[in-house]
Formats: C-alpha cells, sequence, structure tokens
C-alpha cells in the first residue's frame, strides 16, 4: 500500500490483511521519499514506487530492499505495470492541479527503466491530461487513466 501523504512509506500487507512490515521515509535518498501516491508489482515480485516530489520511481525486492531508481519521468504520481511475459511500466508525468498547462504526459517504459514512447500533454480535451492520479493497464494497449484536475476517467486505445 502507498502511504505517502503523510508517512511517505510504503506498507505490506498479507493477502489477509495483517501487517507485515514498511518502509521508507520523508527525504531525497534511496528508499525515501517526497512523497509515494502509487505503487505497482512486476510479476518477479519488485515494487515499483511513484516517487513524485523527488521526480523519479524507485524499485525495491518484496522485503522493502531498495534496487534501483528510475529518473527521467517528471512528477510520477501513478504507474501501473502490466501482465504477461513482456510486462510494460506506464508512468504518469502529473502536473499540478494548480497549473494545467504543463507537462501532463504519460511514458511508456521497459521495467529496465528504458521509455520506449510517451503520449498526452497537459489539457482538457480528450488524450489530455489534468493532474493524473490513477492508471490501469489491464492490456499493454488498453489504459484507464484517472484524473483528479478534471475530474474524469478516460479509456485509452494505443496503437
Amino acid at each position: 500500500m502507498a502511504d505517502g501523504l503523510g508517512n511517505a512509506r510504503i506498507a505490506k500487507f498479507t493477502k489477509d490483511g495483517v501487517f507485515v512490515k514498511s518502509w521508507g521515509k520523508k527525504g531525497t535518498g534511496n528508499g525515501e521519499f517526497a512523497n509515494v501516491r502509487s505503487i505497482a508489482v512486476d510479476s518477479q515480485g519488485n515494487v515499483y514506487a511513484a516517487d513524485g516530489g523527488n521526480k523519479r520511481v524507485q524499485v525495491f525486492d518484496n522485503n522493502g530492499a531498495f534496487k534501483t531508481a528510475i529518473s527521467g519521468v517528471g512528477n510520477a504520481q501513478a504507474l501501473c505495470i502490466t501482465k504477461g511475459a513482456n510486462q510494460v511500466l506506464y508512468v504518469s508525468n502529473s502536473n499540478p492541479p494548480n497549473d494545467i498547462d504543463r507537462d501532463g504526459e504519460i511514458y511508456k517504459m521497459k521495467l529496465d527503466g528504458t521509455m520506449t514512447g510517451k503520449f498526452g500533454r497537459a489539457g482538457k480535451l480528450a488524450k489530455e491530461f489534468g493532474t493524473v492520479n490513477a492508471i490501469d493497464c489491464t492490456t499493454e494497449n488498453t489504459l484507464y487513466v484517472g484524473e483528479i484536475g478534471n475530474l474524469r476517467v478516460q479509456k485509452l486505445t494505443l496503437r
């Protein structure tokens, strides 16, 4: 669970909801967060945490040990990992709610952080985004993008 606004941490629970452990604190170092609002887990059990204030995605093993950081993603506020053999990571570079004229794109990446594409921009029209705070990517080419700034969900079909 991402517990990022007050505590800047990730909390781990069993499938039955029993607390196991947590990791992280406020800061800029490895394993520290400005905020962590979104997490996703790959098929190997690695945990990807959107650390927007520090402009990165941090990657941990399933027990919270830091593995690496992916930079160049801007204000990462939402992320999603597809299922399947060739998993894809989607990361939002969310514009702040008080400035809808900048950022706003979504990055398509390999799990190692290699950028393979990007789309969108800040705005209110179709395929434009206003502070993305959730991404669902059931498949690589179909995304549901939740926007707190525009109070909507867009269904995107990528080609």
